[in-house]
């Protein structure tokens, strides 16, 4: 599927500003979130905003989204044509068959599908910000290693991962594809704490066996007590929670992983139906690591083929610097590749060139890579993506047609889900999908508030989908997000920064 909407849909053709109506007026930044659904089976009215799984996008300026008992969307279109569908059917019963449910009225915010970020560093959060200017192995060394060895047992993972979660989700993001330590204990704490939250979590324990931070393990027995740990974990939690929690198996790179633990990972990857996740070529020092210690591999991407590690269920972070021979094999064997465009420029790393791997057919989604990325938010994401991309046009003459606001908008949803094999569930608000879906203030994005001087309190928002991405991408405001939910159930996070 193309990261590109190739049309847009709208239930109304008016370009009128919705702010405009003395009836209707965005709350201001200190007001209390309206009354949110806690859980299914309910039924919202807002603003609908969605790219759709035809390669299009979506936005009805009065719509309504239906969430059925079981946590899946029953239905979503405009408002009007719900209201005329009720009336055909018989006395209390909605759309999905049920007791009809009260319709929150949640105009002029705007519902999107939940983002997917597919590549972050659970223990590394409280280090985001942290080593600009640092290249990634030194940065490694000073900032990161030493962090997550702190980040050992259930305890550890008690203090942290809950508030993590709760993160994500204040960002708008309700799947979470991340990187736990080398530490068994502290793995299994972040999925009690993500089963706990109600996230959409892929996680796995970090696997290193050429180098570790683990002080305390026998060398020789690295290989054998990884590997059996992985087995334990991914057994315990792979598809926990009804398929809302999985396991990603999680040889950390090439670097830190002989190709006994790479062909291992990818076995037990194989054998369980878990995910498989690792880096590739971010950095040219890693790259120059990478072929000193695989001689007799063609390149980075050929000592994870030679691992059995390639294939549609293999995520792999990065792919700065990618050759055409491993572009070629990365979309023959259907990898998927996560884009840290933030934490690409963070550690001065390189800019993908996105448009190409696009143009080849590659499947790619969006990664947050904190702390690697200085912000957990896929929209900041989104917003660095699109700077870098036009430096490659305007710095090396590039001649490309840039990704448009609601492009950014696929790709930080419908295309990370996707990438994780998830489209036929999440990424999109349509009929069927399991309801993760957040609500987002465009108000809070305007350049100029007015909340002393009567109503509107914020400069009005045009009903243009396009523009109401765009403001969401390079304006992010913190606050912005004001609702998240997975599978209809209300996520704790979003409204904890301005303590709405």
């Amino acid at each position: 599927e193309p990261v590109h909407g190739r049309h847009l849909r709208r239930s109304s053709t008016s370009r009128s500003r919705v702010l405009a109506s003395p009836t209707v007026t965005e709350s201001s930044p200190s007001a209390p979130h309206p009354a949110l659904p806690e859980r299914p089976p309910f039924v919202v009215r807002a603003r609908v905003l969605t790219p759709t799984s035809d390669g299009g996008t979506t936005f009805h300026a009065a719509g309504i989204v239906e969430v059925d008992a079981t946590g899946h969307i029953a239905w979503v279109g405009p408002a009007g044509e719900h209201e005329r569908a009720a009336k055909r059917r018989p006395d209390a019963v909605s759309a999905s068959g049920g007791s009809p449910s009260p319709v929150a009225d949640l105009r002029p915010l705007v519902l999107l599908p939940g983002m997917v970020d597919l590549h972050a560093h659970l223990p590394q959060l409280p280090n985001a910000g942290l080593g600009a200017g640092l290249d990634l192995l030194s940065w490694l060394r000073r900032y990161i290693f030493p962090l997550e060895r702190r980040f050992a047992d259930a305890g550890d993972a008690a203090a942290l991962a809950p508030a993590a979660f709760r993160a994500f989700a204040a960002a708008g993001t309700t799947t979470v594809l991340a990187y736990g330590a080398v530490y068994a204990a502290s793995m299994d704490g972040s999925f009690r704490a993500a089963e706990a939250h109600g996230i959409r979590a892929i996680l796995g324990k970090v696997m290193m066996d050429r180098l570790t931070y683990d002080e305390d393990i026998v060398p020789s027995s690295i290989l054998d007590q990884s590997v059996r740990e992985t087995e334990e974990l991914c057994a315990r939690w792979h598809g926990a929670a009804d398929g809302r929690l999985g396991y990603a198996v999680t040889p950390r790179f090439a670097v830190s992983c002989t190709a006994e633990m790479l062909h291992a990972s990818a076995e037990i990857a194989a054998r369980t139906g878990a995910w498989w996740q690792t880096h590739v070529s971010e950095d040219p020092g890693e790259i120059a690591e990478v072929a000193r210690l695989f001689p007799e591999a063609l390149d980075y991407v050929d000592v994870y083929d030679r691992a059995g590690g390639l294939g549609r269920r293999a995520v792999l972070a990065h792919a700065v610097r990618l050759s055409d021979r491993e572009l070629a094999r990365l979309v023959e064997t259907d990898t998927r590749v996560a884009h840290c465009p933030a934490s690409n420029l963070f550690l001065a790393s390189g800019i993908m060139p996105l448009a190409r791997y696009l143009e080849a057919g590659l499947g790619v989604g969006l990664g947050s890579d904190v702390a690697g990325g200085p912000d957990p938010s896929m929209f900041s994401v989104m917003r660095v993506g699109a700077y870098a991309q036009n430096a490659r046009r305007t710095l090396l003459g590039e001649s490309f047609t840039p990704l448009a606001p609601l492009d950014w908008l696929r790709m930080g949803s419908l295309a990370g889900a996707k990438a994780l094999g998830l489209d036929d569930r999440i990424g999109s608000l349509e009929a069927g999908k399991e309801a993760d879906l957040i609500l987002v203030d465009a108000g809070l994005t305007a350049p100029v508030r007015h909340a002393d001087h009567g109503e509107p309190p914020h400069e009005q928002i045009d009903n243009d989908p396009a523009d109401i991405a765009s403001r969401f991408i390079f304006r992010a405001h913190p606050d912005m997000v004001r609702g998240a939910w997975v599978r209809g159930r209300r996520l704790d996070g979003p409204g904890l920064v301005s303590g709405a």
